[in-house]
């Protein structure tokens, strides 16, 4: 199947799936799964983004970050031919806008920016769990940055975003993420 093709069922997945409580429930379970792991434990800077309602909720994440005294950065695609993305020291204190994506990014041109991180916590629609390899959005933002900055990589997988194997074309440039948390019990 197509990326394109898949991108679009799993959006569709993801977005009745939001409407459950079961959404609810799985991501509440990942947030302890992975504030619970020596990725948390052993990171001081760690880099996110802000979720849209179909992807795993990261606010609760970032709160309990912050409660532990980690610095948070959050995501910020750039609006350059490149494709860049950088990770903006995040705050309680900072002032957040609506992307072109429908992303809340920092708006602070000021807010320092951090791309040589302890953790990225890594976004997308569907994950491999053979291969860590992952369906995202579609820009390459997140593929760009991982194969320039090489830093530790974990992703939260819902039930609905979890694959056995990659149903969509794997290209050169797909960076595996190192370690993917799911609901499953281990």
């Amino acid at each position: 199947m197509k990326k394109s093709e898949l991108r679009k069922i799993q959006i569709e997945k993801l977005k009745c799936f939001a409407k459950t409580k079961d959404k609810k429930l799985e991501d509440t379970i990942l947030l302890k799964k992975l504030m619970a792991t020596d990725l948390i434990k052993n990171s001081q800077t760690i880099g996110i983004t802000a979720s849209l309602p179909l992807e795993i909720d990261t606010s609760e994440i970032i709160a309990h970050l912050w409660d532990e005294g980690k610095e948070v950065y959050l995501a910020k695609a750039e609006n350059d031919q490149n494709h860049t993305l950088n990770f903006l020291y995040y705050t309680y204190m900072s002032k957040l806008k609506k992307s072109s994506f429908g992303v809340e990014e920092i708006v602070d041109t000021d807010a320092k920016i951090n791309n040589h991180l302890d953790l990225v916590i890594v976004p997308g629609l569907a994950f491999a769990q053979d291969s860590h390899v992952r369906l995202g959005f579609g820009g390459g933002y997140y593929d760009r940055f991982l194969a320039k900055y090489n830093p530790t990589t974990v992703s939260l997988v819902n039930s609905k975003m979890q694959f056995q194997h990659a149903e969509w074309p794997v290209e050169k440039t797909d960076v595996p993420v190192q370690t993917l948390i799911t609901t499953e019990t281990y």
